[in-house]
């Protein structure tokens, strides 16, 4: 990134913007919305609290020229092979073409759509011949937090033939634990939902299931027709018992966390109805237009990745809360976290050669008024600089009175917040001091339903590929998880042994003393 003459120009410019207060652009230029926001059809773009000139501006722009971002964007979107460490391309996108779809994704559609209208009609049934109520999810990573977020801000829209959907990931087993005691083995079905099918933290939780099952089932034949296996994997799905008509596949081409676009997302399909599903898909595949076929001054895609740069990299701002102003995207943020530092959390380049400059910020976030009474006091009052997004709907939830009133109070909220980030406010008692000028972006979409809050997670895909060609990282592997998967499982077997002799001081004295813990009891 630094041999770019775009790179030296940012530089210059960022020591004058550093010492410039952020409400000063618009005390100077009453234009200044008109002049910093982009459309397009169903959402609003809003940069013009981002510490920014139009100058700056344009020198991004010529960053991202000379680090031929466009040709980038034909490869990723051509289905070249992008994730050149794994030596594939990055296909999700192909995923959500609803009008052109590759035969294999058509090919899945339909035996989704046979899943999901056998569920709808009450026709899936269980051992004892009684219709499936209740659908558990068991993934971890992207094959639960996509779904997750999405049946979450979808669920006032559910088709009323869906069964009720619940999801369970975490390894300790309290989560299932808890809902196999309410749900009857007999109406229950499974989503066991793996990439590779052999993640021992999916796979620990379905043999949990599965043995749930088997205490009431009198066949083997009768307890599979509990379970659904997606993964990239066939063979391992037969091997672990799923019966074929309860197969559902993706393909090595698609990650983990770009996932919910495919079979993954079989919840969204079950509570929204396949038509529901490819709404969602058309949303995403409209972002994927637009991000194609925009110049890149009205490109929002790339206007986001742009300014997260400028304040990554030329401002040192390194914090970035995502704040939905609107309770149905609780799962957000959570969504938000692994799919930009999972993609973009890299210390090397395409080339192999270690980075010396910031590639990813952290990123944290909550639900608007529940964030307001949290970190907000960070932001306005704190030693970080935080840059923000700002998410929220111009179309109530409801159409009452009251819901009207509640939407207002809400948009009124989220403005003021924004607006007190920007001006700050100075005051004598310096308890009551706000230094303002935190930057943030305002992304305002018609309303949530299945097709905009397509547009939105699509934006933000290719909010990280833009900075991953900026930074030249590869945004598409993530071997970082894989070293602490490795260690854990050498440490369950010294664990069964007794035996943690071989490992650190730290680690031998937690197993030691967990021991001693449950000796005693």
């Amino acid at each position: 990134m630094k041999n770019f003459d775009a790179y030296s120009k940012l530089e210059e410019l960022s020591l004058e913007a550093k010492q410039r207060h952020l409400a000063g652009l618009f005390n100077t230029d009453n234009d200044r919305f008109k002049k910093f926001n982009a459309t397009m059809e169903g959402m609003v773009f809003d940069y013009s609290k981002q510490n920014i000139t139009a100058e700056e501006r344009n020198a991004l722009l010529e960053l991202a020229e000379q680090a031929e971002l466009k040709a980038w964007i034909q490869k990723l979107l051509s289905g070249d092979k992008v994730n050149h460490t794994e030596g594939r391309a990055a296909g999700h996108t192909f995923l959500r073409d609803v009008n052109n779809p590759k035969p294999e994704v058509c090919n899945e559609w339909h035996k989704m759509e046979e899943l999901v209208d056998r569920l709808h009609s009450k026709q899936l049934r269980g051992f004892s011949g009684k219709a499936i109520t209740d659908v558990i999810n068991i993934g971890v990573g992207g094959s639960d937090l996509g779904p997750l977020m999405i049946t979450h801000a979808l669920k006032g829209q559910r088709n009323v033939n869906a069964p009720e959907l619940h999801f369970v990931s975490t390894l300790d087993g309290t989560q299932l634990q808890r809902l196999l005691k309410v749900l009857s083995a007999e109406t229950t079905l499974f989503i066991v939902a793996s990439k590779s099918f052999t993640t021992i933290d999916t796979l620990s939780l379905a043999k949990t299931a599965r043995e749930w099952v088997e205490q009431h089932s009198q066949s083997e034949a009768g307890t599979m027709q509990h379970f659904v296996g997606v993964s990239t994997n066939v063979p391992k799905m037969q091997e672990w018992g799923i019966l074929p008509d309860h197969q559902l596949q993706f393909w090595d081409w698609v990650g983990g966390r770009f996932s919910l676009w495919s079979a993954i997302g079989l919840t969204i399909a079950i509570q929204q109805g396949i038509a529901g599903f490819k709404a969602f898909l058309s949303g995403g595949h409209e972002m994927d237009v637009h991000f194609q076929e925009q110049p890149f001054e009205n490109n929002i895609p790339v206007l986001l990745g742009l300014l997260g740069v400028w304040n990554i990299n030329f401002l040192q701002v390194a914090g970035q809360a995502i704040l939905p102003y609107d309770s149905r995207l609780k799962y957000l943020a959570s969504y938000l976290e692994q799919l930009e530092m999972e993609s973009n959390g890299k210390h090397t380049d395409r080339e192999g050669g270690f980075v010396d400059y910031r590639t990813c910020p952290i990123l944290w976030g909550e639900v608007g008024p529940n964030a307001q009474h949290a970190f907000y006091q960070l932001m306005h009052q704190g030693t970080e600089r935080v840059m923000a997004d700002f998410v929220l709907f111009a179309t109530p939830a409801g159409k009452t009175e009251r819901h009207k009133y509640h939407h207002n109070l809400n948009i009124a909220n989220c403005l003021a917040q924004s607006r007190a980030l920007m001006i700050g406010k100075t005051d004598q008692d310096t308890h009551k001091d706000y230094p303002g000028g935190q930057v943030s972006n305002t992304i305002l979409l018609e309303k949530l339903d299945a097709r905009h809050l397509g547009m939105l997670i699509s934006l933000y895909e290719h909010k990280v590929f833009v900075q991953s060609v900026i930074w030249n990282i590869n945004p598409f592997d993530q071997w970082g998880v894989e070293l602490g998967k490795q260690i854990a499982l050498e440490i369950l077997e010294k664990i069964e042994q007794k035996d943690p002799s071989e490992f650190d001081a730290s680690t031998q004295g937690i197993l030691h003393s967990i021991w001693d813990i449950n000796h005693e009891n």
